[in-house]
This record gives structure tokens, C-alpha cells and sequence, in this order.
């Protein structure tokens, strides 16, 4: 899994350098799309694959991709995202500024949330007010943090947030954001409804949504184990489903999930095990896709342990980069679903680029790598087992096994993985500071902009930053390309950020990855997959 989503987290935003704010088209068709034969069952449920959300379902706490997926199926906000990463009207009629720095929001009205209740401007203002408070401890919060009012450090009102009608309000940013706009398709932005302030942990474990699924009854969400979905009958958007509703099973091995792929039992499965890399496409010829992803995949040692702190620990994290194959673990590992990173963003961002300074360190170097290690060892010698923490439900071990060899032998230390039985558990040492070693982690795009992969896994004070980087120098950069005049403009500077990032390695960027699935050629059509890698559930048709 991905958190969002890090450590696949939250969990391949392509595309748009800018927002045509009047004018967006829906549902844009996406590679990987599987044409099928037999006619389609409007009924038919669409069964598929997930993992137990991290925390109870409330958009603005739900980082990661098994959580993601099931409130992007719920909800739908004032935009959302095409097949191509492109954002799509929903609710926002028209999004206006003049300045990058005040918008004024008119929402369509008529919008309803699934227990009746009319969707209006303070259906968005009171849900964002209440994520951005400190007390209420949403790991989305950070969205809101360039909002007038926000801070991070006590409760305040978001005073930039004013409600001019049912259907319009307006946003002041306390600094120009060119890709705020952009932003606004991500689940934290999300309305909702007069009862979840009631009851935020009973609406956690049934959320009331306006999108195009609901939950199938108050029991649906059976833990460790599935969620029902069924179709929300009355939804007034863009992605109007082709189906009846989804069954999300929460596997704990993806080699479990592709066997019952293979027997019919699972219908759309977007994560193929690396035992079948070989085999996939001939296992099923007809309805199989590899295709680029804004997925990025690194590991990092932690600045509060002992050995990666300070010059000792910076030579050691270029020591370890450099002592590491990417090359050829994608090739023998992957076999070619990965491709060797250059940055800590993804190729299929506008703007990405390949060319920045200081990338090197993240090629195989075995001499430096040891030169630099002895120069660490001479200010502190370590003597412990180099650990890679990884989710053992998330098809990580043979390339964590494939990472600590390649370090072990470079390297001449002891380094193996430690796997931990869920992404859960994996997670809870990360977000609690105890972990022992290092860790694996992933960053899958929210919104498609280069900031989104750089502000919320190394700038100060995001939830996500679990290595606890805190550079004066790195925060400025992402702010100045934050308020830059344009979203190109902004990206010279995401750039020095991220030359910057290649000298302090807070994370060690190790390749990008493509969403790989199958999906059963018997059962269902229609079946795509998106900009982030979740396939376009609304889309898929049932045969079966």
C-alpha cells in the first residue's frame, strides 16, 4: 500500500501544468482499458482489491490508498480527476481569481449527500475549518495550512474562508498559490454533511457521501476483511457508475489476490505480485495493463537515531544510495514495471525533469560508496544491522531483500529486511518515531503538481514526514514555488528544492513505479486505470 497516499500511503498524477477554471471535460478515456465481450449487468457488482484503511473513514483523515480509494468512491468535491490526471467539474460551477491569492467559488446547486441533506457553500467552509484544527489531529490538515487563519501550533478560525451564498463562497491564501486550484480534486476538500459533527467517529465508521457509491448498509465495512459499495442512485456527477456497486476485499498477500484473479474470483486487481512480473501478461492476454504512474518509491533513515544524524549521518545516507542498484533490481526484480529514479517526484508530472544537479548520487558507485562510509565510521563506527522496515502485505520483499544485498555487499555490513505483518503496523512506527532502522516508503500523488510529492513528505511540520527533515533553506524553496506566478514558474524553484534534497538525502529515492493489473476478461469490461493507479470504477462494466 501506498501512503497517499507514503509508503503506497497515500498509493500517478500526470499531467496539467493549469486549471482551465470555466471548463472541464469528464471521464477522458485512460490506457490499459479493456474492450471485453458480453453485455453489460447494470446490477453486476464489481468485486476488487484493497487493504483495512489506517483510520476510520473521514476524508480529511485518510491519507493512504485502501482508505483513499473507498472515500474517493464516496465522495466527489468541487472537482475531481480524469483517467489523464486532468481535473474535472463536479460541484465547483465556477473557481475565479485574479491574483492566485483570493478565489471566489461558485458551487452547481441541487447537489445532495446521500441522507437528503442540500450540499452548500458551508457544507465546504465548515468542513475545511474543522480538518485544519489542531484538537481535531487530521493528517490532511496541512492542506489548509496556506488558508488566512491556520495554525498549525493551536485551534484557529480559518478567517479565510467566507460564505457569500448557499452557492458561492471565497478563499483568501495568506500567500499566492498557482496550484491551489489543482489541489481542490483532492478528498480533504471534500463537503460534508450536518451529522458528521455530531458524531465524527460513528460517521468515520459509516460516512455519509455524495459520490457515486455508498456504503450498502451500516454493517458494510466488515474490518480486516471488505467494504460494500452499491450505486448511489441519486448522484448528480460526472462519474456516473456502469455498474450496480464494489466489493473491495482487504488482502494481506497480493499473491492471494492474483490467484483468485486468475480463478475468476476477483474481478479488477491493480497490484500484480512480483512473483508474477513473468507472467502476467500471458496469464491474461487480453486484459492486463503496465502503464506509467505518478508513484514514487524510496526508503529512509530516520534523523532521531543514533549513526543519521548530523556529517555522520549525511555521508552514511549518500553511502547508502550509492551502494545500491537500481539498475539491475529493476531489471531482475521488476522487470521493467519500474523504472530507476532520478528525482524524488515522477516523470509524468509537467514540469519533471531528469537533468538535475547532484543526481548522480542516486547511481551505483561502489568505491565512493565505501570511501564515504569509512569517512563515517571514522566520526562514529557502526557496528549494528543496517533494517529496512516494510509491509509484508504489500509485495515488498523481494525487493527490500534485493536492497539490503546490494547494500551488504557494497558496503561489507550486515543490512536485511524487517518485515512487519501489515501496512498498519508498518505505519504506526513510522508516524510514532520507533522505528529501529530504516524504512520503505512511497509517495502516491493527491493532485498533479511537483509540490505534491516535495511539501508533504519533507517540509516542515507535514504529518508525512517521518524522517523528521527540517531544512530553513529546503521550507523557503518549496515557499517561494508555492507562490510563484505561475505553476511553471514554480517549478524552477521545486527544482533547487530538489537539488538541495539530492545533497541531504532525507529519503533515498529508489525508482518509479507503473500500476500493473489484470482483470478477469469473463466477468467484466471497460476496465481503466487512472493518472494515480486506481482503476475508474465508475467505468467498469459487469458481464458475469
Amino acid at each position: 500500500m501506498i501512503k497517499k497516499r507514503a509508503g503506497l500511503t497515500a498509493l500517478a498524477v500526470l499531467g496539467a501544468t493549469a486549471i482551465a477554471l470555466t471548463g472541464c471535460s469528464g471521464n477522458g478515456g485512460g490506457s490499459g482499458s479493456g474492450s471485453g465481450s458480453g453485455t453489460a449487468n447494470a446490477a453486476g457488482i464489481v468485486t476488487t482489491n484493497g487493504s483495512e484503511p489506517q483510520n476510520p473513514l473521514i476524508p480529511s483523515n485518510t491519507t493512504e490508498t485502501g482508505g483513499g480509494k473507498i472515500i474517493t468512491s464516496l465522495f466527489d468535491g468541487l472537482f475531481t480527476y480524469d483517467a489523464d490526471g486532468k481535473p474535472v467539474k463536479e460541484l465547483a460551477k465556477n473557481v475565479e481569481t485574479t491574483d492566485s491569492k483570493t478565489f471566489d467559488i461558485t458551487i452547481n446547486s441541487g447537489w445532495k449527500f446521500t441522507n437528503g441533506e442540500a450540499i452548500t457553500a458551508e457544507s465546504f467552509t465548515k468542513a475545511w475549518n474543522w480538518a485544519a484544527q489542531k484538537s481535531n489531529a487530521q493528517g490532511a490538515s496541512y492542506f489548509f495550512e496556506n488558508i488566512e487563519g491556520y495554525d498549525a501550533d493551536k485551534d484557529s478560525e480559518l478567517t479565510g474562508l467566507k460564505v457569500k451564498s448557499d452557492d458561492e463562497f471565497t478563499v483568501t491564501l495568506k500567500s499566492a498559490q498557482s496550484d491551489f486550484p489543482l489541489s481542490l480534486g483532492y478528498n480533504a476538500f471534500v463537503p460534508l454533511p450536518s451529522v458528521f459533527y455530531k458524531d465524527t467517529k460513528a460517521f468515520g465508521e459509516n460516512p455519509i457521501g455524495n459520490g457515486p457509491y455508498k456504503l450498502a448498509s451500516k454493517s458494510a465495512w466488515t474490518h480486516n476483511q471488505d467494504i460494500k459499495l452499491v450505486t448511489n442512485k441519486d448522484y448528480q456527477g460526472k462519474r456516473k457508475p456502469k455498474n450496480g456497486g464494489l466489493t473491495i476485499t482487504f488482502y494481506t498477500s497480493q499473491d492471494t489476490a492474483y490467484s483468485d484473479a486468475q480463478g475468476g474470483n476477483l474481478d479488477v486487481l491493480d497490484a500484480v505480485p512480483d512473483a508474477a512480473f513473468a507472467t502476467y501478461k500471458s496469464d491474461f492476454p487480453d486484459s492486463n495493463v503496465n502503464q506509467a504512474a505518478a508513484i514514487f518509491q524510496a526508503i529512509y533513515l530516520p534523523y532521531y537515531l543514533d549513526h543519521w544524524k548530523g556529517e555522520e549521518g549525511q555521508l552514511r545516507r549518500e553511502a547508502i544510495s550509492l551502494s545500491i542498484n537500481r539498475k539491475q533490481i529493476t531489471n531482475k526484480i521488476f522487470q521493467g514495471t519500474r523504472t530507476p529514479a532520478k528525482d524524488f517526484t515522477s516523470p509524468v508530472i509537467d514540469g519533471w525533469t531528469g537533468d538535475l544537479k547532484g543526481s548522480d548520487v542516486l547511481e551505483y558507485n561502489k568505491s565512493e560508496a565505501k570511501k564515504l562510509w569509512k569517512q563515517a565510521d571514522d566520526i562514529s563506527p557502526y557496528n549494528d544491522t543496517l533494517t529496512i522496515a516494510y509491509n509484508a502485505d504489500g509485495g515488498h520483499e523481494a525487493w527490500v531483500t534485493a536492497v539490503t544485498n546490494s547494500i551488504s555487499s557494497t558496503l561489507g555490513i550486515k543490512a536485511e529486511g524487517k518485515a512487519l505483518p501489515t501496512f498498519a503496523e508498518a505505519l504506526a512506527l513510522q508516524t510514532d518515531d520507533k522505528l529501529t532502522g530504516g524504512s520503505r516508503t512511497g509517495w502516491q500523488a493527491d493532485y498533479p503538481s511537483l509540490y505534491n510529492f516535495l511539501g508533504p513528505t519533507m517540509g516542515k511540520g507535514s504529518s508525512n514526514n517521518y524522517s523528521r527533515y527540517d531544512s530553513a533553506e529546503y521550507n523557503e524553496l518549496l515557499a517561494k514555488g508555492r507562490s510563484a506566478s505561475s505553476v511553471e514558474a514554480g517549478n524552477k524553484f521545486f527544482d533547487q528544492a530538489q537539488e538541495l534534497l539530492l545533497k541531504d538525502l532525507p529519503e533515498i529515492p529508489l525508482w518509479y513505479a507503473n500500476v500493473t493489473g489484470v482483470w478477469s476478461a469473463d466477468n467484466v469490461k471497460n476496465v481503466k486505470f487512472g493518472w494515480d493507479s486506481v482503476p475508474l470504477y465508475y467505468d467498469v462494466e459487469v458481464t458475469k
